[in-house]
């Protein structure tokens, strides 16, 4: 059965870098796979930079039109509706931050309804570090937004609380603590625990409840970015949203 993965989350989440390593997870395993850049927000780190790296693992990589070059209005490419008519073993979709992101899947609700039942993980990135998501009360209000706009339910949440560089096993600590309280009021489970092997192995020799770990998966860093030039590009663009950087 073909698995389906949606990733959706507020700006800086992580979500790029999670769908890469998903997708070269899956590639690792023999699976077919296909990767969707579906993020119509961020124009400066984006999957397509990473290209001729999918291409090598025999992984296919759709972007939205005009991405990377340097155009700044985007639009969906016609190749996108090959997630779903496809015989693919394996689909990631990197959606845009926060609500209005996730409305770029709601012209695809039909399709996402066709698929088999547990085919579909809609899966909420969450990194506590980062402003926008840093409480429970902000996690739960992105939420009821992105669903809203995406018009998917959300299954599950994925627990990538991380500080870039500084990131440590206390990130991971902390983003359980958070995520198990958003999980008990909205029924929505912690599907996946996310990080670099050695804080993730960390964090699980801590013995926390499964229940709010989900599967954990140790990742590599893909998304290797030039902070200098994302700090000065967060300064002088006009984008409200340089005051997440």
């Amino acid at each position: 059965m073909k698995n389906v993965k949606v990733l959706i989350g507020n700006y800086g989440s992580g979500k790029s870098e999670l769908a890469l390593n998903f997708a070269m997870q899956a590639a690792a395993r023999g699976e077919k796979t296909e990767l969707i850049d579906l993020d119509m927000v961020n124009t400066y780190f984006r999957l397509t930079e990473r290209g001729k790296m999918v291409e090598q693992k025999e992984i296919r990589l759709v972007s939205p039109n005009f991405a990377c070059s340097g155009i700044e209005t985007l639009s969906l490419p016609a190749e996108v509706a090959s997630a779903f008519v496809l015989d693919w073993d394996s689909v990631i979709f990197d959606v845009g931050g926060d609500d209005v992101g996730a409305t770029a899947l709601g012209r695809y609700h039909e399709d996402f309804m066709a698929l088999e039942p547990g085919a579909l993980e809609v899966l909420n990135v969450v990194n506590i570090r980062r402003p926008l998501s840093s409480t429970v009360e902000k996690i739960l209000r992105l939420q009821e937004g992105m669903q809203a706009h995406a018009r998917l339910p959300i299954t599950g949440m994925i627990n990538n609380a991380n500080l870039a560089t500084m990131t440590g096993v206390e990130e991971l600590r902390d983003g359980y603590e958070v995520l198990k309280e958003v999980s008990d009021i909205t029924g929505i489970p912690v599907a996946y625990t996310t990080g670099k092997k050695e804080f993730l192995d960390a964090f699980l020799a801590e013995n926390p409840d499964p229940k709010y770990v989900g599967k954990p998966i140790a990742i590599d860093m893909y998304m290797h970015r030039d902070w200098d030039s994302y700090i000065q590009y967060g300064l002088n663009t006009t984008d409200p949203r340089k005051e997440m950087y």
